[in-house]
This record gives structure tokens, C-alpha cells and sequence, in this order.
């Protein structure tokens, strides 16, 4: 597992004093990325072959979100490589192996002259490689969407400080937003999130929220048309220990 090793900041924390679940992703993206680099496949070579990576997926469950100040590691490592679509797990723990949080997440390559995804080259695949994949519980990576129910809330606009090196709105501002609208004191037991669309510079996100059961919550970034951007749903804990 390819792993680097980081110490949590108060500009990633909540009021708790606690990793937040955006920032969370943050770490695994960077993780990957570092990978990438490391592999001599990241950022310069991806423009230069005019292909990216972008994401359709995580579950992500958590055991303990670290503290300000606190150690810890991240690793990943790519398990499975099929037709357009790569399968990654994710970890973080302490550096004395307590393990924080465990996650599945499933990419796409997409060609950036034609939009659309295109089968991962096999010198790609190559250079990754894959190993057995971690232990979990595996949810199905479609998330259904209530047809009725929901509470309409703020539209969000799709800023500059929102994107990406791939110009669209980066995949942890959907988590950034959705967590907002969880109850005061809310802990995510188990984050879900599946992307359906790129939103880009300008674009106006409506976002509906669902109120599941008393421990899951769902927020539907839909766009105009009333279609989806991305679904993220959230399974909390009824008492916040995390």
C-alpha cells in the first residue's frame, strides 16, 4: 500500500476539533495523487496524454475522526481495473496503527479532447498494479433518489475557489455542502456519495434534502433540470462518539 504520513491542521477541523469529512477526502485525493506523481503518471503526464481521472464514488465509513494536531497516516491502493472504470480503497490511521477510516471509491478515465471516458490504457494499469482489496463492508455504488419528499434548499453557484485542476467542481465541495445541512452535533457513521454529472464554472446547484430515517440523511445536488450532480448520503450516529 502506498501510504504518506501527515499531522492533522486547525484549517481542517471543525468547531469539535475534528477532521471534517470534506477534508477527509481531501487527504485520500492527495494520497492518490501523490501515487500518481510518485509513479511518474500524474498531473504533467495526464495533460500531456489529454486523459484525467475523475470520480463516481465513495463510501467511506468512519471509526474516529482524528484532532487537531493529531498524527496520522493515509495509504491507498487500486484493487481492480475494469474496461473505463478503476476500483481504489482508501485508509487513514494513527501512526500506532489504530485505524480512523476505511474507504472503497470507483474512477473513471476520461478523455479530456472528447469528454466522455475511455478503457484505462493497459501501461497505465501496468504501473499500478493491484493487490487484494481491503476489508469492509461494500455498499452498491447507485444511490437511489427519492421522486417526492424532499426540502428544496439554497441554490449554490459553482465558483473558481470550487474547481479543480479538471475545471469542474471538485468531488469534496459536494461533501462541504451537504454536511451544512446536517443537524447541530450530527456525527457520519458512513458517507456515500455518487456522481452523475461535472458541474462547472457558473452552473447553479439546487440542492434537496431527505430526511431517510432518524440515521440517514440524503442531499441530492440536482441541477436545473431538477437531474442530480451528485447524491451524498450520510448514515449518523445517534449519539456522536466518533
Amino acid at each position: 500500500m502506498y501510504t504518506f504520513d501527515g499531522r492533522i491542521r486547525y484549517s481542517e477541523v471543525d468547531a469539535g476539533r475534528k477532521l471534517t469529512a470534506e477534508k477527509t477526502i481531501d487527504y485520500f485525493q492527495d494520497c492518490s495523487s501523490f501515487q500518481s506523481e510518485d509513479l511518474g503518471v500524474g498531473l504533467d503526464y495526464m495533460r500531456e496524454h489529454h486523459f484525467a481521472w475523475v470520480i463516481n464514488y465513495w463510501q467511506i465509513c468512519f471509526e474516529r475522526r482524528p484532532v487537531m494536531g493529531e498524527a496520522v497516516r493515509t495509504g491507498t491502493q487500486p484493487y481492480e481495473f475494469k474496461g473505463i472504470l478503476g476500483m481504489r480503497n482508501f485508509m487513514m490511521e494513527t501512526l500506532d496503527g489504530e485505524r480512523l477510516a476505511t474507504a472503497n471509491s470507483v474512477w473513471s478515465l476520461l478523455d479530456m479532447d472528447k469528454m466522455y471516458p475511455m478503457r484505462i490504457p493497459a501501461e497505465l494499469i501496468e504501473k499500478y498494479k493491484t493487490v487484494p482489496r481491503l476489508e469492509m463492508d461494500y455498499k452498491p455504488r447507485k444511490i437511489a433518489v427519492p421522486k417526492e419528499g424532499g426540502e428544496e434548499l439554497e441554490t449554490i453557484v459553482v465558483r473558481r475557489h470550487h474547481l479543480d485542476t479538471n475545471q469542474h467542481m471538485n468531488n469534496a465541495q459536494y461533501v462541504h455542502f451537504a454536511v451544512m445541512y446536517l443537524p447541530a452535533g450530527a456525527e457520519i457513521r458512513e458517507l456515500r456519495v455518487e456522481y452523475k454529472k461535472q458541474a462547472m464554472l457558473g452552473d447553479h446547484i439546487k440542492p434537496v434534502i431527505y430526511h431517510l430515517s432518524d440515521d440517514m440523511i440524503l442531499v441530492s445536488m440536482n441541477g436545473e433540470d431538477g437531474k442530480p450532480y451528485a447524491a451524498v448520503e450520510m448514515k449518523l450516529l445517534k449519539e456522536g462518539t466518533l
